[in-house]
């Protein structure tokens, strides 16, 4: 029975992408990509030939059916994006919702992600987070800014270089310049930087050098206030 496979590539470094990525590549008798140029250019790079079709966000909903229809007559297909793993960011939950509501199996291979690295990479708590994704761009961006503010965990977004640095100065007038929080840019290629620090001492940085290239965001939790640690040190009790 043919299904559709979620394949993970690489964020930068051509070496990250995985033996069963590059296997289920080879295998499928077709790809969708978020841009078959840039695909193409890691296809060619492990020298594999297969079927190409362009499948982003500005199409997305008129392929369902065609892309469904294939794999229901036994076609296997991959999904792919420009770098990382499809549907974090990028286009692939549509697609995904459809061929499960058709019965079409779904697999998600393991693999690349901007997210986890600078994460980690960090320095702040990494046992809880919260993924944010990319912030609204206008309607209903100083609301999830305020929401921000009280969430305790530590708190993830990618943003642009063109506007990282407003973004790091929104975050700071909402959750205070003192903030710690951590930049990383160009994730696992030859100019990888994580710039550590508070929110305005980040600011101060991007400030005399300019941002080049995808930016991963980390930000410290809200530190709880007196009445949250009374909680939750009973709700720990309780649950013993």
């Amino acid at each position: 029975m043919a299904k559709l496979t979620i394949v993970p590539t690489p964020i930068g470094n051509l070496e990250d992408i995985t033996l069963r990525a590059l296997s289920t590549l080879r295998r499928v008798q077709l790809v969708l990509a978020e841009d078959t140029r840039t695909t193409g250019l890691l296809l060619k790079h492990y020298e594999i030939k297969c079927s190409l079709q362009s499948y982003h966000k500005f199409n997305e909903h008129q392929a369902l059916e065609h892309i469904c229809r294939r794999i229901e007559e036994n076609q296997d297909v991959a999904l792919v994006s420009d770098a990382g793993t499809p549907g974090i960011s990028d286009p692939g939950f549509l697609l995904v919702r459809a061929c499960l509501e058709r019965g079409i199996e779904v697999e998600c291979l393991p693999g690349a992600t901007a997210l986890v690295p600078a994460l980690v990479a960090s320095g702040l708590p990494c046992d809880r987070f919260s993924f944010e994704g990319f912030l609204p761009v206008k309607k209903g961006r100083q609301t999830r800014l305020k929401e921000l503010a009280d969430q305790p965990r530590t708190m993830v977004l990618y943003e642009s270089p063109h506007r990282v640095l407003k973004t790091l100065e929104q975050l700071a007038s909402e959750l205070g310049e003192d903030r710690p929080a951590a930049a990383a840019r160009e994730l696992s290629k030859l100019h990888e930087e994580v710039v550590r620090g508070s929110l305005s001492e980040l600011i101060s940085h991007f400030s005399t050098h300019s941002p080049r290239g995808e930016f991963v965001l980390v930000v410290a939790g809200a530190t709880p206030t007196k009445k949250q640690k009374t909680t939750d040190s009973q709700a720990d009790n309780t649950d013993q």
